[in-house]
């Protein structure tokens, strides 16, 4: 099948691919070539966070990667954007992880992928994974975690107010009563439309970031997630692999004022990593690090991390 790809970008550098979860899941995506390398090249494999789309700047980030000599592989996590499963909109961050690992197997088996140098680079919900899938792959020789979520619970109470967090709990029940009973999940936006209304992310910049102009390159994206996606979330602890990561080299990309996946927890997170290790700490917010300037600043810095070790 061949996948849409965004306006105004370069196709000579990449093909559309498909690839099944060990489930049976079609995931789809990208495999960008290595510019310049004959033979096989060091790969960086790629998934967006929390119900994003791999047109959500991704293509910008493996181009940056693809020029300086890496094969990247991206991807649309299951249940969303170009890829198959159900039910659509469920984010599973247990299942995520292993279709990373599930990449990272399918693309160690091309012909133009060195399998011993093998990245993995996520950002945002994808972010914490790779922490994760660094920890318990040994595959992975190099990791980028670019303003990961570091602990669930705690982030949440950062982002639901006290008094509607008993409310968010018993929906959580309810909704998994009703499943059992054999009826559709309960669903939940993910960015507001209206300020106020009930949604997984509930700050300012989701809402403009979802809802702006990415909308027009990010055509298969859509405002809904599994209430059960929102439970997952409040129940993944990715910071308890962290100590684990090491020897792999680490990079963590912390935005100054990232009050989604809250910069202070992120930083003080870091120093429970060991080393080989880099923080770089950008300007602005969540959503800042994708573009402009601290995607420039980025980008550059992570491509240097990922030369460096693979």
């Amino acid at each position: 099948m061949r996948v849409p790809s965004g306006p105004g970008h370069h196709h000579g550098m990449r093909d559309d691919i498909e690839f099944a979860t060990e489930d049976g899941v079609p995931l789809r995506g990208w495999l960008y070539r290595a510019q310049g390398v004959t033979g096989p090249a060091p790969c960086i494999v790629m998934a967006h966070g929390f119900s994003a789309t791999k047109e959500m700047y991704l293509d910008d980030f493996a181009e940056v990667f693809s020029r300086a000599g890496f094969a990247v592989l991206v991807y649309d996590n299951r249940n969303l954007g170009a890829s198959g499963g159900e039910p659509r909109g469920e984010i599973d961050p247990w299942r995520q992880i292993a279709d990373y690992r599930t990449a990272i197997t399918w693309v160690s088996a091309r012909a133009e992928v060195d399998p011993k140098r093998i990245g993995v680079w996520g950002s945002s919900y994808s972010g914490a994974h790779v922490l994760v899938v660094a920890a318990i792959d040994r595959r992975v020789r190099c990791v980028v975690a670019q303003v990961p979520l570091i602990k669930g619970l705690e982030n949440a109470r950062r982002l639901v107010r006290a008094d509607h967090f008993a409310g968010l709990r018993a929906a959580f029940d309810t909704d998994r009563a009703a499943r059992y009973r054999g009826e559709e999940p309960a669903t939940i936006k993910v960015a507001y439309e209206t300020e106020g209304e009930a949604c997984a992310l509930p700050t300012a910049d989701t809402h403009e970031f979802f809802l702006g102009k990415i909308r027009e390159r990010a055509t298969t994206w859509k405002n809904e997630v599994t209430l059960r996606s929102v439970e997952m979330f409040t129940d993944y602890e990715p910071g308890a692999y962290l100590p684990r990561i090491s020897p792999t080299p680490l990079m963590m990309v912390v935005a100054k004022d990232d009050h989604l996946t809250v910069a202070d927890l992120t930083l003080a997170a870091y120093e429970e990593t060991r080393e080989p290790k880099k923080l770089l700490v950008l300007p602005g917010g969540h959503f800042d690090a994708y573009v402009g300037e601290a995607f420039a600043l980025s980008s550059a810095a992570q491509r240097d991390w990922f030369k460096a070790h693979l």
